[in-house]
């Protein structure tokens, strides 16, 4: 078995894909950290607060993340057999699912802060912090969650620098009015926590606009107008639809409530631990960006190479992203390694959080090898296969049948040190990534969308 390919067009193709998706996540990061640099000067109950409401707004994230996911496997195999029609059929379809999930997500949110905020955490002054946070966060969803599904299958169309624009005016946007309104810059009211929602809302209703401006009036891939919207739902394009995308909905939601689950873990165990996590996270998105960019790289290239009938090469390109992962994995925990007193000392918080970061960091060091294999296999390579149905139930089992009740255990119940809690939290990612190994030799994972075939492929 061959290791890496040789074709120089494969690593081009991949790069063009991966880079300005690597780009987007760094300045999407930048975002995170100057909210949680900012609020982090006023104390661990804010930083809390905004950690916590994030993991909650994270569930309809991921959601987003599954339609858009489900929805590529499908239009990245119609890109390589040229069907457009299918795939603004499958665009429409997802931007509708989206509206209705995000207006539910909205009305709940802005009813409810406090009520969501009790599953994460005991400390009423946390709960009463991210309830500020959320009840603005609440008008975020609905532009937010078109523009991420909408990005995600224009990116497999080839448009890959428009949510790299898009996140960048949102970045500055963003950083700008959390400093007007968290400091109470420029005249207006100092609302701290409260003011870093209103420049999340902000950033978003921007990001909307520039990826809904380009789809109408600007892409030349699709050809996409409102009028496909007003088309009747096609039953069996429905159901073709459901087959592909809702296990990876299913998939990408279990996981989410999931990690919520690890997070209400972490939330028990007090204000100092989820402080220390809240560090720790930003640490390894910084770390990690290129196997957000390889794993989207491998998802649209799986789903292109499949789509245009060409199995062997698809095999061939999947052991290559296996072994990168690999790569990239061991240079992101050497960096969280070496890096992890400097970005400890930049937060102004107790000795005790600082403790319980600096053993964070040292099992993420180690885990974020095994962090890379399984995404850009599972989210990747994998899933541009069409292999959802499969990965659903990997999904499932590793997390919930292991690092839940492990990690409960191992918290809450031995009063384990934070090193090993956090090993038993992420134990899925270790045993997922021996199972991709298997599953990928297998070759069982490549499946083709009806409609697919490779004798009408140009």
């Amino acid at each position: 078995m061959q290791l890496l390919v040789k074709d120089r067009k494969f690593y081009k193709a991949a790069l063009l894909i991966a880079l300005p998706i690597v780009a987007q996540q760094i300045i999407n990061i930048g975002v995170n950290l100057m909210d949680t640099v900012m609020l982090g000067s006023f104390g661990e109950i804010q930083l809390s607060g905004s950690s916590l409401a994030n993991q909650y707004y994270f569930i309809f994230g991921v959601l987003c993340l599954g339609m858009g996911g489900g929805a590529a496997v499908i239009t990245g195999q119609y890109w390589g057999a040229k069907d457009t029609d299918s795939i603004n059929k499958t665009l429409s379809l997802i931007l509708k699912i989206c509206t209705i999930i995000a207006v539910i997500f909205s009305i709940i949110t802005f009813l409810f802060p406090r009520e969501i905020m009790s599953f994460y955490s005991k400390d009423q002054a946390v709960i009463e912090s991210g309830a500020k946070y959320l009840k603005i966060m609440a008008f975020v969803f609905l532009f937010h969650g078109l523009s991420l599904t909408t990005v995600i299958v224009l990116r497999t169309v080839g448009v890959v620098r428009l949510a790299l624009y898009s996140s960048c005016a949102s970045f500055f946007i963003n950083v700008f009015f959390n400093w007007v309104f968290i400091f109470g810059k420029l005249g207006a009211p100092r609302l701290e926590i409260a003011g870093a929602a209103i420049g999340t809302l902000l950033a978003r209703i921007c990001e909307f606009c520039i990826t809904f401006g380009y789809l109408l009036f600007f892409d030349k891939q699709i050809r996409f107008s409102l009028k496909n919207l007003l088309d009747k739902i096609d039953i069996a394009f429905v159901k073709q639809f459901v087959h592909i995308a809702v296990p990876v909905i299913i998939s990408d939601a279990l996981l989410t409530l999931g990690n919520n689950a690890l997070a209400m873990i972490m939330g028990r165990m007090g204000a100092e631990m989820v402080a220390a996590n809240a560090i720790t996270t930003v640490t390894v998105q910084i770390s990690t960006v290129f196997i957000m960019g390889v794993s989207s790289a491998s998802s649209v290239m799986s789903a292109n190479t499949v789509g245009r009938g060409e199995y062997d090469k698809a095999q061939a390109q999947g052991v290559t992203f296996l072994t990168i992962s690999a790569i990239i994995g061991l240079a992101g925990g050497i960096i969280i390694a070496v890096m992890r007193p400097i970005v400890i000392n930049f937060y102004n918080i107790t000795p005790q959080t600082k403790e319980i970061a600096d053993q964070l960091m040292l099992m993420v060091a180690f885990i974020v090898v095994f962090q890379s294999i399984q995404s850009i296999m599972t989210k990747g390579v994998l899933r541009g296969g069409g292999d959802t149905k499969f990965l659903m139930a990997a999904d499932v089992l590793f997390l919930w049948i292991a690092s839940i009740p492990l990690g409960y255990m191992a918290g809450l119940v031995w009063g384990l040190q934070p090193f090993w809690v956090y090993f038993f939290l992420r134990i899925d990612f270790i045993i997922k990534s021996i199972w991709c190994v298997y599953r990928l030799k297998s070759r069982k994972w490549i499946k083709v969308v009806k409609g697919v075939e490779p004798d009408i492929l140009g």
